[in-house]
């Protein structure tokens, strides 16, 4: 008897033993042998995840035999039984996943642009600077539908009027209101007459030989122009963009530093 009772003592002991959790270290990596940095691994079943550092390491605390998950943005899951204190993991890039396009709208909110139910279209900044335009309005000039721009004149610096869905107001401003990095700006000209204000003779009078103040921002500077259309996309800015919106985004500092070295 009390050989039978230290024999299932010792059975306990074991399996006590094997379920103990300890630190499980590893690699990240892809098929090719490359690091897979910023991975994430946590432990199935629970709740305890880490994730890999630059290089592909990572430490994570889990009881022997625990199955460990592997998970990466552009690649396939992957599950492996930790048999010991070192586990390291191959990610496959997985096929046919697509990552879905992502615009910003008003106030500087990311949404999918599916789930949005109101129209946008949004250019990117490597399409406005193959126009070679000074003026970055002359530069959406045939690439946003609905979206008409005149000019004042052919002289360079010369102002741009652009209107999204035609006018709406026969005396009223009728350009969009533009959003640089979340900021409003004022795309008027300084001391210029609308093109449908009215004169004292009662004529309509064109703009002024003054620039609109667009003019200022550097098209090399922009990552993507985002135009929201109608009242739907713009409730957010009030009345002032009652005409429509125009979201300008800016390189951040690596973009630019990086473009620079070019």
């Amino acid at each position: 008897m009390r050989i039978i009772l230290l024999l299932l003592a010792m059975l306990g002991f074991s399996f006590m033993a094997s379920s103990q959790i300890r630190t499980i270290t590893g690699t990240v990596s892809d098929e090719t042998g490359a690091p897979v940095p910023f991975a994430s691994v946590s432990v199935k079943g629970s709740t305890t995840g880490v994730s890999a550092d630059e290089k592909g390491n990572y430490s994570i605390s889990a009881a022997t035999g625990a199955t460990l998950i592997f998970t990466a943005t552009g690649y396939s899951t992957v599950e492996v039984v930790a048999t010991g204190s070192t586990v390291n993991a191959t990610l496959q890039k997985g096929e046919g996943q697509v990552i879905e396009e992502v615009v910003v709208t008003a106030l500087g909110i990311r949404r999918e642009k599916r789930q949005l139910t109101y129209s946008t279209q949004e250019v990117k900044g490597e399409t406005l600077v193959q126009a070679k335009q000074d003026n970055v309005v002359n530069s959406l000039a045939g690439k946003v539908s609905g979206v008409q721009i005149s000019n004042s004149s052919g002289m360079a610096g010369s102002s741009s009027r652009i209107t999204i869905r035609g006018n709406v107001s026969l005396l009223q401003d009728n350009q969009p209101l533009f959003v640089v990095d979340g900021v409003p700006i004022d795309n008027n000209e300084p001391g210029g007459i609308d093109v449908f204000s009215q004169g004292a003779n009662n004529t309509a009078l064109s703009q002024g030989s003054t620039s609109n103040r667009a003019i200022d921002i550097d098209p090399n500077i922009i990552e993507t122009v985002t135009v929201l259309k109608g009242g739907a996309a713009t409730a957010l800015y009030g009345a002032a963009a009652a005409r429509g919106a125009i979201l300008i985004t800016t390189k951040t500092e690596p973009d630019l530093l990086s473009r620079l070295l070019k």
